[in-house]
């Protein structure tokens, strides 16, 4: 499942929005969705529970093949394999279909819960990863003069955080309900659709803030923070 990370994130801070780079490219939606279709659809046409996890579970194993054959980095494909290995493995052990998507409710509900404790700290984690990225990673939280790019930053923080919980108020009720069909669907048009949606409302409001002051930039250089605005970090 796409998630935020800065690698994507990167994306919300450039002059013009790149949807495709924002959810990792074409290969990142097909690694990311094709093992949760190919489980939908064999286990809603044939029911065989085995057979359904088995080659969802081999699709994950073929992406990291491939990128290893065209000699590309195989870390990310990693981080699906791991997710679809652990959830054909509680959906094994169970016996139930459902289970397949609750590593995805859980993982919701862990970044869910991890933005609302960052905003309620008064450190939104949006605006630390954001102003990292731009080279400026705490500065913004004291300076007076930055009084909009906090706002922006705690709202872009909420909307995140909506996101996740939007997921967990659809989904949830589904998995209890044992509705394996109807949450594989919500699963997949709450995934990289949903997420490119906040990500093109991130970058608006990125986009409209002030530039970061050099003063700024420059003690985040000095400290060893960051090399440059935009720079990478996940």
């Amino acid at each position: 499942m796409t998630e935020p990370h800065a690698t994507g994130m990167r994306a919300l801070v450039e002059d013009d929005f790149d949807v495709m780079a924002a959810v990792g490219g074409p290969r990142g939606i097909v690694e990311a969705t094709i093992p949760t279709i190919l489980f939908l659809v064999l286990y809603t046409l044939t029911h065989g529970l085995n057979l359904a996890v088995g080659v969802s579970v081999v699709s994950s194993l073929a992406f990291i093949v491939i990128r290893a054959l065209q000699r590309i980095p195989v870390t990310p494909a990693f981080g699906g394999l791991f997710a679809i290995a652990l959830s054909a493995f509680v959906t094994w052990r169970s016996g139930e279909a459902s289970n397949f998507f609750v590593w995805g409710l859980l993982t919701n509900a862990g970044y869910g819960a991890a933005l609302l404790i960052s905003i309620l700290v008064r450190w939104p984690a949006l605006g630390l990863l954001i102003g990292f990225l731009r080279g400026d990673a705490t500065g913004w939280r004291h300076d007076p003069d930055q009084q909009v790019t906090r706002r922006r930053y705690l709202l872009i923080t909420w909307m995140w955080l909506g996101l996740f919980l939007a997921r967990l108020a659809v989904q949830g009720p589904l998995y209890l309900a044992h509705g394996t069909e109807a949450l594989g669907i919500a699963r997949l048009f709450m995934g990289v659709p949903l997420f490119a949606l906040i990500g093109w409302f991130t970058w608006l409001l990125v986009k409209g803030l002030p530039e970061v002051p050099v003063a700024a930039a420059g003690e985040e250089t000095e400290g060893g923070v960051t090399e440059a605005p935009g720079a990478e970090a996940r």
